[in-house]
């Protein structure tokens, strides 16, 4: 896997959320979310993240590929909504790097 590749292309992508989040709602889906607010794209986040898990269960490896895409998506527009980007994630997991979960949770609940 080219994790330069992959990088970009959510980089591209927040640039192009980003670019809809004030576009016109009746020529982008994107943009028709957007508007509808937070609770519309939660909304569409919990759905796909049902349809994922149900493909996992299924052991549907094209359809928890698409799901996952999905949820990424819509998690990026919920970032985007906030004025957050993939970057911001990234940037977090690149801090949790090497530290055990068990770690970073417990040094989480004494902030």
């Amino acid at each position: 896997m080219n994790l330069e590749s992959s990088s970009d292309i959510l980089d591209r992508l927040s640039v192009t959320l980003a670019s809809r989040r004030n576009a016109d709602p009746a020529i982008s889906y994107t943009a028709r979310l957007f508007a509808k607010g937070p609770d519309a794209i939660l909304k569409k986040i919990g759905e796909e993240a049902a349809e994922l898990i149900m493909a996992s269960k299924d052991g549907q490896t094209d359809e928890i590929v698409f799901e996952a895409t999905d949820v990424l998506f819509h998690t990026m527009m919920l970032l985007v909504f906030h004025g957050l980007s993939i970057g911001d994630v990234c940037r977090e997991l690149k801090r949790r790097e090497g530290v055990s979960g068990i770690e970073e949770k417990k040094a989480r609940k004494a902030e």
